[in-house]
């Protein structure tokens, strides 16, 4: 079926607002979702249902740019949720937190500007509760992208794969919360490049990994090979 012939049965019995059927390609929409970022922005092309991200004033991004300027009508703008409205998922959380000194480290924590950033520090070293954390968000920012797909007329040409979200209630408190484990400095520093990784773009990962991939191959041995000593001397 052609997508405007699409279009028009989606329309059909929908009264006033008349729903776009588009192919969504749910994890690359997700990860729009994520960010949140005042340099950079992305936008659903509402035919093939790839999102098209702008990075600042990247030059890489012109072509991108121009394709959207030519042509308005055929990209929507993704509207993540505001920073207003995560700060206070952040809250709710820190709500049902139930070790009363993580949950003032964690108040303390999300005071002031850097909030976020110091919010998933503290939860380093409190895995139960880090993993609770993301559970908790993943709800919201799914059912986040539900309410903006309706809010913006696109009925989704396939479901998620995680099927129809309810309102995410608030976070129920753990059983158990796990202290802050001793971990050795090999374990360390290998959470914290997954930490890191968790924040690249969805287009930096390719070159992240190659590179990985190149460190695992070397063996882990020093970054410069031992210089042979000269002969002629």
């Amino acid at each position: 079926m052609h997508p405007d012939a699409e279009n028009e049965a989606a329309a059909a019995g929908t009264g006033a607002k008349r729903y776009r059927v588009v192919p969504i390609l749910w994890t690359d929409l997700e990860i729009a979702f994520e960010r949140n970022a005042a340099d950079v922005s992305s936008y659903l092309d509402l035919q093939s249902g790839a999102v098209l991200t702008l990075m600042g004033e990247d030059p890489a991004c012109e072509e991108v740019r121009a394709r959207i300027a030519t042509r308005p009508g055929a990209y929507q703008k993704i509207e993540p949720a505001s920073s207003r409205e995560q700060y206070r998922w952040m809250e709710r959380f820190v709500a049902s937190v139930t070790d009363e000194p993580l949950r003032e480290r964690l108040l303390i924590a999300i005071d002031g500007k850097g909030a976020f950033r110091r919010f998933k520090d503290v939860l380093l070293a409190y895995p139960a509760e880090r993993e609770r954390w993301f559970s908790y968000r993943t709800e919201l920012l799914r059912y986040q992208m539900q309410l903006w797909l309706d809010q913006v007329a696109i009925q989704p040409k396939e479901p998620p794969p995680w099927g129809r979200m309810q309102p995410p209630p608030d976070p129920v408190p753990a059983v158990q919360v796990l202290k802050p484990m001793a971990e050795a400095p090999g374990e360390i520093l290998r959470r914290q490049a997954r930490d890191l990784i968790d924040t690249l773009p969805a287009m930096e990962l390719p070159a992240a990994i190659t590179f990985l991939e190149f460190l695992r191959e070397r063996g882990g041995g020093p970054m410069l090979a031992k210089k042979e000593p000269d002969g002629n001397k």
